[in-house]
């Protein structure tokens, strides 16, 4: 269950850098080279383990440290 909160937890950080930065979900995912469905599934806790690949792309699209993603 702890770990399910972290991954929802994740989702929301995505989810807040992302409109942080006025950008849609498909604008993300376009960046991060993921499909867009995939990212909805992360931001709303629904994927409950995205590999560490897929952590780095959003990381990378959103310029911030892989580690401000688990913040």
């Amino acid at each position: 269950m702890a770990y399910a909160m972290t991954e929802r937890r994740l989702g929301a950080v995505v989810k807040r850098l992302r409109r942080d930065r006025d950008w849609t979900q498909e604008q993300l995912a376009r960046r991060a080279g993921i499909d867009q469905g995939h990212l909805s599934q992360i931001e709303t806790g629904l994927r409950p383990n995205p590999t560490m690949a897929i952590v780095k792309k959003l990381a990378r699209a959103l310029g911030v440290p892989v580690g401000e993603l688990a913040e």
